[in-house]
């Protein structure tokens, strides 16, 4: 039996840290553009999910000195009107982030409204232009959960170079681009899925495993290589993540912990974004 103790990556608190830090650059903002930033966020129907995650990146908004405009639309708007939302926000001079919270819905073109996001006010890391710059390693605003992620490995001293990556998961705003931000940073990087075959023994090849496939204790810890380091990036119903937490510490280095690791850092992230596009905006355009 394994007596390894995996060691938590404490994303709570490197989450305050990256929002104290945000909050003195607004601070810095407002006192020499004598404007804060603002995030505009919309939210689409009333998902409760949604409307606590709204209401809690509201609440860090606050904290962090930068103003939020919230823009409510009914469950029933149809692409044409929300496209027309997001447009006008990002047409709008006094607004410097927009957050499109999703899902949506399923009768819009989610990929219709993401894209009405100007790059500039893109702090969600959403659009085309975003994931392009990702890919290349080009200067522009990356997803919140994979920035989250890259920020929790530097501060754990986490070397990618030549490392084995295996990321599960392939969605447009976390699998797909957390991939490419690993890349870029020489690991080498195997993308699965819920339908990858033998999906155990590729994860047990993984030096670092980042599990972001939204089912619950979907890999079982007997399949992490010793040592490896385990991001969970999966935040199912009871606070339980994509990785069985249990028994995966007990064969981890490091590990996420499930609520407390990913989550709190990309609003952090998102924040610190927002605060960035008001500073390019105001201070150094």
């Amino acid at each position: 039996m394994e007596t390894q103790q995996a060691r938590l990556m404490d994303g709570t608190d490197l989450a305050r840290r990256i929002t104290e830090t945000s909050a003195a650059a607004a601070e810095d903002i407002r006192r020499r553009a004598e404007v804060s930033p603002c995030l505009a966020t919309v939210l689409v129907g009333e998902d409760p999910a949604s409307v606590t995650y709204v209401r809690m990146k509201q609440a860090r908004c606050a904290k962090a000195g930068i103003r939020s405009r919230h823009v409510p639309l009914p469950a029933s708007v149809s692409t044409s009107g929300l496209v027309e939302t997001v447009t006008a926000l990002s047409e709008d001079p006094d607004v410097h982030g927009i957050l499109l919270q999703h899902p949506v819905g399923a009768h819009i073109d989610e990929r219709a409204a993401f894209e009405a996001i100007a790059p500039e006010k893109d702090v969600d890391g959403v659009t085309m232009h975003s994931f392009a710059a990702m890919g290349f390693g080009l200067p522009g605003f990356v997803s919140c959960t994979p920035g989250g992620i890259m920020r929790l490995l530097d501060e754990y001293d986490v070397d990618l170079t030549g490392k084995h990556a295996v990321v599960v998961g392939r969605s447009p705003i976390l699998g797909k681009p957390v991939g490419m931000l690993l890349l870029g940073r020489d690991a080498t990087v195997t993308y699965c899925h819920s339908r990858t075959v033998g999906l155990p023994a590729i994860v047990r090849e993984a030096d670092v495993l980042v599990a972001a496939v939204g089912r619950p204790r979907f890999i079982n810890g007997a399949d992490i290589k010793p040592g490896a380091v385990v991001i969970d990036a999966g935040y199912n119903p009871g606070n339980v993540g994509d990785v069985d937490f249990e028994t995966a510490r007990h064969r981890a280095s490091l590990i996420t912990p499930v609520p407390g690791g990913v989550g709190p850092m990309t609003i952090a992230v998102l924040l610190e974004q927002t605060v960035d596009a008001a500073a390019r905006r105001l201070i150094r355009p």
